[in-house]
C-alpha cells in the first residue's frame, strides 16, 4: 500500500524543496495525497493560531468525512524548534487503508512541512 504515498511523498517534498510559498505546499500535499492514494479520501491541514486551529488547506472544504469515515490519522507538525504548530489529517472510507510505511512517509512529510513553515 505504499507506493502510492511514496509517489506522493515525493511530489510534495520536491514543491518543499523547491521553496514553494508556505500556501502552495499546503495546497500541494492535499491534492497529492488524495489524487495519487487511492485509498486516502481526504487530507486538511490545520496550523495553530493562539490557542485555535485553522484550517488553513483541505483536499475538500464541502465534505471533510468527518462521519464517513473509517480509518483517520493525525500527524503533529514541528517547527524547529520542535514546537507543535499544527496537525496534518488524514482519513479514509476503508477500514484497514494504512500500513506503517504510509505511517512513516506521511511522518516525513509533516515533518517537511513544519520545517519549511518558519522558513516562508
Amino acid at each position: 500500500m505504499s507506493i502510492p504515498t511514496d509517489v506522493a511523498s515525493l511530489q510534495i517534498m520536491a514543491h518543499v524543496y523547491q521553496k514553494k510559498s508556505t500556501q502552495s505546499i499546503y495546497e500541494k500535499t492535499v491534492t497529492s495525497l488524495v489524487e495519487n492514494v487511492p485509498y486516502i479520501n481526504w487530507v486538511g491541514i490545520y496550523m495553530y493560531e493562539n490557542l485555535d486551529h485553522k484550517l488553513v488547506a483541505a483536499s475538500s472544504l464541502e465534505d471533510d468525512l468527518r462521519w464517513d469515515y473509517n480509518g483517520e490519522l493525525k500527524f503533529p507538525i514541528l517547527n524547529n524548534a520542535n514546537e507543535d504548530i499544527g496537525l496534518m489529517v488524514v482519513r479514509s472510507l476503508q477500514p484497514i487503508a494504512f500500513d506503517v510505511t504510509d505511517v512513516s512517509t506521511l511522518e516525513t512529510i509533516a515533518a517537511a512541512i513544519g520545517q519549511e513553515t518558519l522558513l516562508n
